[in-house]
């Protein structure tokens, strides 16, 4: 069961990571056990968006980890399932529908590719070399390579590129495919990718980490209704001997945010201070759909709220706890390193209890 539908089982499925809105059961971004990361963002095209309830981008994303081994894998999981039950219906905790399609990111230790999608039309491309890429309809001009023309461009699709030669086509030469309403998106990538390169060569988690703090470009949202509801970054180590890192903020706002160390072992603590409460009227499964509101915010959240109104309210008592959490941030940041860099050697045991320890520790500064 997803969130407005139900979609066949696979016979095993592998173990994720989210970070999710808490009313639906897909996820913006996340990763797995095998060492996949997808994300998704919303975009608008000429292609009408599915007021019909579907499957959302979302449900994509979280659908894409659970069954995909590999980077490829999740790609073909998400447009079979696309092409299959297509997309559409709210997502946003509203009475009224806010809509979109998407492009996906999808990322493992070898490979990278961007998915773009409107409606049950889908385009995607492999990442080559040391590329930079966001979402938000940033195929580029030229060719979208595939293995073959039948591989990348399912149906309708196809049947609208058959006059262009097998091994490609133009992108976006769907007509759909329009980037005068991407909102800020090109802004966002384009500030990303000029950061990036003051960086080249030298590029760190950290580094990340800055650029989905910045408020000045937009990349930290923070305005006309909307903000950054939570942030990741993933380390993602060629070498298979390492584990992959994946930081999470599971909470709003990455500028006032801790990111924290998430590593898949076995026996993992649970983590319940991350997990938002459930309702057995839960406005987001009765029809009709969101008619009252439920405060889902888990502890971690509270009292980060909390924290981020006392920094609002008193600037010099604000400025000490932010200077805090920096410093939590950056002793995970230093083991994590020291990890990787071979300098420690991994104990299972605390591993598991990595996340857990480091949600009580921000929690204790709160």
């Amino acid at each position: 069961q997803c969130t407005y539908v139900e979609v066949e089982q696979v016979e095993r499925t592998h173990a994720v990571v989210l970070s999710r809105p808490a009313w639906l059961w897909g996820a913006e971004m996340g990763a797995n056990e095998q060492g996949v990361c997808v994300g998704n963002e919303g975009v608008w095209t000429r292609e009408p968006v599915g007021e019909d309830e579907a499957l959302l981008g979302m449900d994509l994303v979280r659908l894409g980890l659970e069954r995909g081994s590999s980077a490829r894998e999740a790609l073909e999981v998400i447009v079979a399932l696309l092409e299959r039950y297509g997309q559409g219906g709210s997502c946003k905790e509203e009475p009224v529908p806010f809509i979109y399609h998407n492009t996906f990111l999808l990322a493992d230790r070898n490979e990278a590719w961007v998915l773009e999608t409107a409606g049950r039309y889908w385009a995607a491309q492999q990442i080559q070399g040391d590329g930079t890429r966001g979402t938000g309809f940033k195929l580029p001009q030229g060719r979208v390579r595939a293995d073959g023309r039948a591989k990348f461009f399912p149906g309708r699709a196809v049947g609208l590129w058959h006059r262009l030669p097998r091994e490609g086509a133009e992108s976006p030469a769907l007509g759909v495919f329009n980037r005068g309403e991407m909102r800020c998106s090109g802004l966002w990538v384009s500030t990303g990718w000029e950061r990036l390169m003051i960086f080249k060569g030298g590029i760190t988690a950290e580094t990340f980490m800055a650029i989905l703090r910045d408020k000045a470009s937009g990349i930290c949202v923070d305005s006309e209704g909307f903000h950054t509801a939570g942030s990741m970054v993933s380390v993602l180590p060629r070498d298979p001997s390492l584990p992959c890192v994946h930081f999470f903020t599971a909470t709003p706002d990455p500028s006032r945010s801790v990111f924290k160390p998430f590593i898949f072992v076995a026996g993992l603590k649970p983590v319940p201070q991350v997990r938002s409460p459930r309702f057995p009227d839960d406005p987001a499964k009765q029809i009709p759909r969101f008619q009252h509101r439920v405060d889902r915010r888990h502890e971690l959240y509270r009292r980060h709220q909390a924290a981020l109104e006392l920094m609002e309210r008193d600037e010099e008592q604000g400025h000490r706890l932010l200077a805090a959490l920096r410093k939590l941030e950056k002793q995970g940041l230093e083991g994590i390193n020291a990890l990787l860099g071979g300098a420690v050697a991994p104990r299972p045991e605390e591993l598991a209890d990595l996340f857990f320890d480091c949600v009580e520790a921000e929690m204790k500064f709160y």
